[in-house]
C-alpha cells in the first residue's frame, strides 16, 4: 500500500495546474569529481537510492538469461550494474558511459567486487557505433535518459536500442517522467535531504526537472520499441515510467535469496520506499520481476 506521503503528492499532481516546463540538465556529462562522488555514494547499499536500485535490479534480472550479452546504457559509477552483474553471474555485461570520471569509479567498483563478467566502453548511447544490428541479447538503462539534451537525442536512443537488440531480447528502460508541478518535484528531490549530501539533493532536483514528458515516452515507444516491450507508468502519478519486455526468466533461488538479503538489510524508511514502487507500477500494468517476502 503506498504511503500517505506518496498519496498526498499524487493528489497535488492530479489537481494542480502545470507550472514546471522541462529544463535540461546543466551538465550533460557528469565529470565533476564531487558530483560523481555524491552520485556514487547515493547508490551504495545503504545510500538514499538503495530501494530504487533494488527494484530495478529485480526487474532487469527478469529479462536477462544466462549467456546473454547485455548493454547498460549510461552505467555511471556502476552501482546498479555491479548489483545486477552479481545477481546474474552467467551473463556478460557491457557498461557504456561518456564520463571518464564515472567510468573510473565503475572500474574500481567492479574490481572491488571481484566481478569477472563486466566490461566498460566510452560510448555515446545515441549512436552505439561499436555494436552491429541485432548483436545484443538484452539492453537496460536505469534513470539516465533524462540527462539527454533534447527530444531528438531521446528518440535516437530508442532507435538505436531497436537496431542493436535481437528479436525476442530483454529490455528494461526506466527513468523519471516529467511531473507537472514544481511543488511535487521539490518534494521528491528534498524527501531525504537530511540523509544525503546537499549536492545530491541539487542534482536530484535538476534530474526531475530534466525528465521527458510521458507523451514523449509514448510516442518514441510506439515508433521504435513496441515490438520489444510494453510501456508502463506508475499510476496515478507518473513519477517513473519504463519500457519492459516480457519476463524471460524468473529469478533462480540463489538470486531470490540475494535480493531478499539486500531488502532485509535496508532501514524501515527504505523498505517503505520499496513498498511504494511495486504497487504503483503494477497499477500501470507492470509485471514486477520479484517481490520481497510479505510484499506483493
Amino acid at each position: 500500500m503506498p504511503s500517505s506521503a506518496m498519496l498526498k503528492q499524487v493528489l497535488i499532481e492530479l489537481f494542480a495546474t502545470r507550472d514546471a516546463p522541462r529544463v535540461p540538465e546543466p551538465d550533460l556529462v557528469m565529470d565533476d569529481p564531487a558530483q560523481v562522488a555524491a552520485f556514487r555514494e547515493a547508490g551504495l547499499e545503504n545510500g538514499v537510492m538503495a530501494p530504487v536500485y533494488l527494484f530495478h535490479a529485480a526487474n532487469v534480472s527478469s529479462v536477462v538469461r544466462p549467456g546473454d550479452t547485455v548493454l547498460d546504457l549510461g552505467c555511471g559509477p556502476a552501482n546498479q550494474l555491479a548489483m545486477i552483474a552479481r545477481l546474474n553471474p552467467r551473463s556478460r555485461f557491457i557498461g557504456l558511459d561518456l564520463s571518464q570520471e564515472m567510468l573510473g569509479h565503475a572500474r574500481q567498483r567492479v574490481r572491488d567486487g571481484g566481478l569477472q563478467n563486466v566490461e566498460f566502453l566510452v560510448q555515446d548511447i545515441t549512436r552505439l557505433n561499436d555494436f552491429a544490428d541485432a548483436s545484443v541479447d538484452a539492453v537496460f538503462s536505469t534513470v539516465v535518459l533524462h540527462q539527454l539534451p533534447d527530444l531528438a537525442a531521446f528518440e535516437a536512443v530508442f532507435r538505436q536500442v531497436a537496431r542493436v537488440l535481437r528479436p525476442g531480447g530483454g529490455l528494461y528502460l526506466v527513468d523519471f517522467a516529467h511531473l507537472k508541478t514544481e511543488r511535487v518535484i521539490r518534494y521528491f528531490a528534498q524527501q531525504y535531504a537530511d540523509r544525503q549530501p546537499e549536492l545530491f539533493t541539487r542534482d536530484y532536483h535538476n534530474s526531475l526537472r530534466a525528465a521527458f514528458d510521458l507523451a514523449d515516452w509514448r510516442r518514441c515507444h510506439a515508433q521504435h520499441l513496441a515490438a520489444y516491450g510494453r510501456l508502463h507508468r506508475m499510476f496515478p502519478l507518473p513519477y517513473m515510467v519504463c519500457v519492459k519486455s516480457a519476463i524471460r526468466q524468473r529469478p533462480e533461488a540463489s538470486t531470490r535469496q540475494q535480493l531478499q538479503a539486500l531488502f532485509d538489510r535496508m532501514p524501515p524508511w527504505h523498505k517503505t520506499d520499496y513498498g511504494d514502487l511495486g504497487p504503483l507500477f503494477r497499477l500501470g500494468g507492470l509485471e514486477v520481476g520479484w517481490s520481497p517476502r510479505g510484499k506483493r
